[in-house]
């Protein structure tokens, strides 16, 4: 003879609230995590937003510049670049720097690399690049505009860097983005202007041209936080799941 287990009504009305009271905890869990998502991101976008690194021209000397051949040219160019971190909570690494001079949209050194370095929060480097080149091809109309230049009394020289860096908060670091930054330096240059090196003493801010928006960086900088953030709040339902199991089992 069989026996049969026959579960009360008042035994399947409290499984019913276990599963609902289960799935109201789950829901809250949810909700919490979302809004704990969206309130950080705000808060580190507030507080973080990081800007982009500024640099400025301190110096820059011409010591050598002229033609040789059929449009070759040959150039020696000191610069002093000042680096600046505007960023209270965002550390930046520099891993490449490469820096070249550049007349009339015409390139007329070879690319300089500077070496990498970490520049913490409001933080300033003074950088020093010897830029060369040799035989360099230019324009034909290269000799004109050098010559326009000299009449005018003055010559412009643009001065640029291709770099790459990475955003750096706690232990946190992003992944490498590219940047460009452009230096103009004006010289006086004329009939009347003594032999010797052509300089550039004035200083002038540069323009920096990050490929990377700043939104982009605080997102990754959320998104390393939002997959912390979740692995904890997963591990805490598991054992709200674990403890309702065992309840509904009794």
């Amino acid at each position: 003879m069989s026996k049969i287990d026959a579960k009360s009504p008042q035994h399947c009305g409290e499984r019913r609230v276990n599963i609902y009271k289960f799935y109201k905890k789950l829901f809250y869990a949810f909700s919490t995590c979302l809004l704990s998502f969206l309130s950080l991101i705000l808060l580190v976008y507030l507080i973080l937003h990081p800007t982009k690194p500024e640099f400025s021209l301190k110096e820059a000397e011409i010591n050598q510049l002229n033609l040789s051949g059929s449009h070759l040219i040959n150039s020696s160019i000191q610069l002093t670049l000042l680096s600046k971190n505007p960023n209270q909570k965002v550390g930046i690494y520099y891993d490449q720097l490469q820096v070249y001079a550049s007349y009339k949209g015409q390139q007329i050194t070879v690319d300089t690399s500077l070496p990498p370095f970490y520049q913490g929060h409001e933080d300033s480097n003074l950088l020093t690049a010897s830029l060369v080149g040799s035989g360099l091809p230019v324009a034909a109309s290269f000799g004109y505009e050098v010559g326009r230049d000299q009449t005018a009394g003055q010559l412009a020289l643009n001065l640029k860097i291709n770099g790459r860096l990475r955003w750096k908060v706690g232990t946190w670091v992003s992944g490498r983005y590219r940047f460009n930054v452009n230096c103009v330096a004006i010289m006086p240059f004329g009939p009347s202007i003594p032999s010797g090196p052509l300089s550039s003493k004035q200083g002038s801010q540069c323009s920096t041209t990050p490929l990377l928006k700043g939104t982009q960086a605080v997102g990754g900088i959320c998104n390393h936080i939002y997959h912390s953030e979740m692995s904890s709040r997963e591990e805490s339902s598991m054992h709200v799941s674990s403890r309702t199991k065992a309840r509904n089992i009794k």
